[in-house]
């Protein structure tokens, strides 16, 4: 069932509420006008802070179709736009060959028909859906190379797409377009120009607290406070990758499957892998410098509860 567009940055707040993702205002206020003016919206941000979320929540809460296109190092209109079905097309060939009726020009405008053509991710997108426009989400962009940026500017400029052996495909509708970036690499102005920007960061110790309250509301309210405050320290230090709120929900979730109430140096020095993802990372927090910051975690929560 296809919801309406949400008609204010509240709707656009309570919109995110119902899928489960806690937003900050100017997130929604973001993603609100990237509705309404039907831009995309481009989203930068530490790994694992949320920015490939929204477009799920969206597509969920809106009743649309996603089309997600996973960016890597070499991507090229071939997986990311249209290819044709070579394989088809020479069956094809054969067995015009073989019956021996139908002449080379006509043929060879059969053969690049829509049958013969492979839609990818960017292609869909511009086709019609009942549902309506669907939400496309163009993920780790920073992934790509230079030149393929610049083949998304004739997609997110005129939502259009040319086929030299086929015409120009046009969206009757634009899609609703999310773009998100780790920040690897400078994605080039241009591109940027044709996109409403949010930076996305690390939420702060009381929005982290109602995340975990809505997405792993198995965990005991003094484990949670716990976890946020331990993982908000280690932000604080100089590590090769700070956690995101994906390994905060990780980690949490681990906790709970081994029945801690609250956190103990022992546990945590045995799942420091579910929250920190490299060696050298986990060597320097491991031990004493653990201890140390679940101390200090512990009696700074025992200060706020007192007041």
């Amino acid at each position: 069932m296809t919801t309406p567009l949400p008609a204010s940055v509240d709707d656009t707040l309570a919109l995110l509420t119902r899928g489960s993702y806690v937003a900050d205002r100017s997130l929604a206020t973001a993603l609100f006008l990237a509705l309404k003016l039907k831009r995309p919206l481009f989203l930068e941000g530490e790994a694992g802070v949320g920015k490939t979320e929204i477009a799920k929540v969206l597509s969920a809460t809106l009743g649309r179709k996603l089309l997600r296109l996973q960016c890597y190092e070499g991507l090229d209109a071939s997986s990311a736009v249209y290819e044709w079905n070579y394989a088809r097309q020479m069956m094809e060939i054969r067995l015009a060959e073989a019956s021996g009726g139908q002449d080379r020009e006509s043929l060879a405008s059969d053969l690049f028909s829509e049958r013969f053509l492979v839609k990818r991710p960017l292609l869909q997108a511009l086709e019609p859906d009942l549902a309506g426009p669907p939400v496309l989400l163009i993920d780790e962009l920073d992934r790509t190379d230079e030149p393929f940026e610049a083949y998304l500017l004739e997609i997110l400029s005129d939502y259009q797409v040319s086929i030299p052996e086929f015409g120009t495909i046009h969206a009757p509708e634009p899609p609703i377009v999310i773009l998100t970036s780790n920040r690897t690499r400078e994605i080039h102005d241009a591109l940027k120009r044709r996109c409403f920007y949010h930076w996305v960061d690390y939420p702060s110790a009381a929005r982290e607290r109602e995340i975990l309250a809505v997405k792993a509301p198995q965990a005991d309210a003094r484990l949670a406070a716990q976890v946020v405050g331990f993982v908000q320290t280690l932000r604080g230090l100089d590590l090769y990758k700070a956690p995101g709120v994906a390994e905060t929900l990780d980690w949490a979730q681990a906790l709970v499957e081994l029945n801690q109430l609250e956190l103990e140096p022992s546990v945590i020095n045995d799942t420091l892998g579910t929250l920190l993802k490299y060696q050298d990372d986990i060597a320097r927090i491991q031990g004493s410098e653990a201890a140390r910051i679940l101390t200090q975690v512990k009696t700074e929560l025992a200060a706020t509860t007192a007041r």
